[in-house]
């Protein structure tokens, strides 16, 4: 084989090995991303129907309800103006209760209800995560953890 025929394989495979390596990387960024949507948002279909996303807002007053088993929970997620109820089993943050913001993720199943694997509640007195403040904000509607 001739140097320029070495050269040309070289580079040929080169190439070929550096589009496997951007295909990876990408198929592995898809796969970990989540995108949020506020539950006017799921309502409207811009949620994806097959895939998973986190779905934030307020947790509904009186909307909490123990399942049969002991880690078992059913709520509502609102932003005022649409509810979604959710489905989790799982152990719950502390800070998670009625009237306080909160972020689930997980999927929509048959039902229409959000079947979450994660449910993660604000940490302190006056924060809100910045997605579910801005989706309150676009709502119209106030928030408890809303700062002056």
């Amino acid at each position: 084989m001739k140097t320029r025929h070495k050269r040309l394989l070289f580079v040929s495979l080169s190439v070929s090995a550096l589009v496997v390596a951007v295909l990876l990387v990408m198929n592995a960024f898809r796969d970990n991303l989540v995108f949020f949507f506020s539950p006017s948002e799921v309502a409207a279909g811009k949620a994806p129907t097959g895939g998973t996303f986190r779905v934030g807002g307020l947790v509904g007053m009186g909307s909490v309800d123990k399942g049969p088993g002991p880690l078992d929970l059913r709520f509502t997620v609102t932003d005022t103006q649409h509810d979604i109820r959710v489905h989790y089993s799982g152990p719950l943050p502390d800070l998670f209760r009625e009237g306080q913001g909160v972020v689930a993720e997980g999927r929509l199943n048959a039902d229409g209800q959000f079947e979450a694997a994660k449910v993660l509640a604000k940490h302190d007195e006056n924060y809100m995560p910045p997605e579910v403040a801005q989706a309150l904000e676009k709502a119209g509607a106030s928030h408890p953890g809303a700062t002056p």
